[in-house]
């Protein structure tokens, strides 16, 4: 799930190559990765999870890939400025959509800064495609699921321990998904903007192999690196919920702990 800058810099001339800078135009107008397209995934936060929502969000993103030019023979890189939320939330999507091939940069543009790797300013074009993919319902939850669910999966917690606390609110309501367990997204990487070591992660996810395991933050994005953690450790039955703390905390009739 992980491409080291060491290997990327050897896939850049192939031309089944896609490489998607998720950081703002400004960062990427200011140097980025050769060959890399810019698509800023923050803006598109999803907070509806009912079934007419999901077709709506699975709508939106197929017009999106299609538009990046992404097809079952390419092989997609995502990177923001460190192995962060913004790249794992492209390989959860692509991974939504049951693309093969699909890869999160390890260390992001901070490490390849690091390494004295090249680096160019001008805006590279999209050469648009017709995206086809399956949907794997496997690994999105949506509020209604996790309702059904509460006493039987295991939920993360990806925010800051404030905002699982409810000292910070961000959402018609504080606190957070009863029954959740809070792990910042944060403990996953290391100071070099890399992702932490299996043997690391697997001390902060002491969960087992069996267990059904959701992932959430406010918008779905530190809950998709929580994921690809999760799944570069083995485990089998992870969930990203969708909407995250941003459809749940403004349900007033779901539950909610602080």
């Amino acid at each position: 799930m992980l491409k080291s800058p060491e290997k990327l810099v050897k896939m850049i001339q192939k031309s089944n190559l896609i490489l998607v800078d998720c950081r703002s135009y400004k960062e990427y107008s200011e140097g980025h990765i050769p060959g890399a397209v810019n698509i800023d995934l923050f803006y598109y936060h999803w907070l509806d999870t009912t079934q007419d929502g999901i077709k709506s969000f699975e709508k939106q993103m197929k017009t999106l890939l299609s538009f990046m030019g992404v097809t079952k023979q390419k092989t997609v890189v995502f990177y923001d400025d460190v192995a962060g939320m913004s790249a794992a939330r492209g390989v959860w999507l692509l991974m939504y959509f049951s693309h093969p091939h699909v890869f999160m940069l390890n260390g992001g543009f901070k490490k390849w800064q690091s390494l004295g790797l090249p680096i160019e300013t001008k805006t590279n074009g999209f050469r648009p495609a017709k995206f086809s993919g399956k949907t794997n319902k496997k690994i999105l939850a949506g509020f209604e699921y996790i309702q059904k669910n509460l006493d039987k999966a295991k939920l993360i917690d990806a925010r800051t321990k404030e905002e699982y606390e409810g000292k910070v609110m961000r959402a018609a309501r504080k606190g957070h998904i009863p029954n959740s367990v809070s792990i910042d997204w944060t403990l996953n990487i290391n100071k070099d903007g890399t992702m932490k070591s299996l043997k690391e992660l697997a001390k902060l996810y002491r969960f087992s192999k069996n267990d059904k395991i959701i992932t959430y933050c406010q918008g779905g994005y530190r809950a998709a690196n929580s994921f690809v953690a999760l799944k570069m450790l083995g485990f089998k039955n992870v969930k990203v919920y969708l909407g995250s703390w941003g459809e749940w905390g403004n349900k007033l009739d779901l539950p909610v702990e602080d």
